[in-house]
């Protein structure tokens, strides 16, 4: 009985062994295998290299060089001058082109009128009222006045501002000025150097190309009587330069708000050639003031081109069509292009001849020629290649 016992007892102890053992292993394994140092195998875990890991591509890059993308806000815009223009009822111009059978088209070459559309904006000298009221200044040797309708030969030509400021803007006395600034506002069609009180007069005209800033100012020196009046606090008349503070003023203005300032000023001797010194000192001080591109008028022919610390000063554009005089003219094309790093602004001729109450574009090369050669002759300090484009000769 005994010995039964002692067989059971020992039974029961082998069996309490083997599991002690098994329990001992089976926890030896398995911390082995929580620890990597034996179980399955298993890969390797990949490193994190962020966006140099081998298998993933690098955004911008190139060689492992890192890109770096730059809006330089690039531009490339045209602005486009003409000089003084006549839709006068009476005069030769309107009594023409009342016989055209294509109108304006008849008058101005097609091509001319063409590229006046293409540019971005497009700038000339309204020597004229719209009007069908007032009375003609007296003591004045020539007023023009045409019909407020005629305002749709602008449109046809592609402008987009007129200058005011000059000495027949008021030839019909106030009436015939205020009526004119409602004629061009009612067609769209922007014009500076006059208004209704002296603060409109000096106001600068913007345009926004190409993510630029243009401003247009213009005044008026032209007169040796001073008939045309400049406007006061509670009158309409233009703006006049010949004390020059106030359009200096009006400069100054203008460069604060935009990247290009453009002064359109009626000044000179008609029909000569020859420079007036206030001409020359005159623009030299608006450009000192801000202005980037000075455009004259009123001499009725055309004059030097002078650059002053890089920046150009035309001195006259002449006719562009006005009367039954045989001149040469010419479409100024200024080009602005660039960007944020560097810019440039290049002229380009687009020579003419206004002769029998019609403008005419050159297209013979030994015309063009003379015109340029004409154009270098009373210039000071420029020299055109045989495309038109103006050069600074330093």
């Amino acid at each position: 009985m005994k010995r039964d016992n002692f067989l059971i007892i020992t039974k029961s102890l082998k069996i309490l062994i083997l599991l002690i053992s098994f329990v001992l292993v089976f926890n030896i394994a398995g911390c082995q295998y929580l620890n990597g140092s034996e179980g399955p195998e298993t890969p390797e875990a990949p490193i994190d290299n962020g966006d140099l890991n081998e298998d993933k591509e690098p955004s911008n890059q190139t060689g492992g060089e890192e890109i770096i993308e730059e809006d330089l806000n690039p531009f490339d815009f045209v602005l486009s001058f003409a000089g003084d223009i006549n839709f006068d009822e009476n005069w030769a111009t309107m009594k023409y082109y009342n016989t055209a059978e294509n109108g304006i088209y008849d008058c101005i070459s097609p091509e001319l009128i063409e590229l006046m559309k293409e540019a971005d904006i497009m700038c000339l000298n309204n020597e004229f009222t719209y009007s069908t009221g007032g009375t003609p200044l007296k003591g004045k040797a020539y007023t023009f006045r045409a019909h407020p309708s005629r305002v749709e030969i602008l449109k046809e030509m592609g402008v987009d501002i007129v200058s005011l400021a000059n000495n027949h803007a008021y030839d019909y006395g106030p009436q015939s000025l205020i009526d004119t600034m409602a004629t061009l506002k009612e067609a769209g069609i922007s014009y500076v150097g006059a208004g209704h009180n002296i603060d409109e007069a000096m106001e600068p005209a913007y345009f926004e190309v190409d993510g630029k800033t243009i401003a247009y100012v213009a005044a008026s020196r032209a007169e040796k009587n001073k008939m045309t009046p400049q406007a006061t606090m509670d009158s309409p008349g233009i703006l006049r330069c010949y004390d020059t503070e106030l359009f200096v003023e009006t400069i100054k203005e203008a460069k604060i708000n935009a990247d290009y300032v453009i002064a359109y000023v009626h000044w000179g001797t008609e029909y000569s050639y020859e420079l007036e010194e206030v001409q020359l000192s005159t623009g030299r001080e608006y450009l000192d003031a801000g202005a980037d591109i000075i455009i004259g008028a009123h001499p009725h022919i055309l004059q030097g081109i002078e650059y002053y610390n890089g920046k150009p000063i035309v001195y006259s554009l002449g006719n562009y069509w006005f009367n039954n005089k045989d001149i040469d003219t010419i479409l100024l094309n200024i080009h602005f292009y660039g960007d944020d790093t560097e810019e440039s602004i290049e002229l380009e001729i687009i020579p003419a001849i206004q002769s029998n109450t019609r403008t005419q574009i050159v297209t013979e090369e030994s015309e063009k020629e003379r015109i340029f050669s004409l154009l270098e002759d009373i210039s000071i300090n420029i020299e055109i290649d045989e495309r038109g484009i103006v050069r600074e000769i330093e």
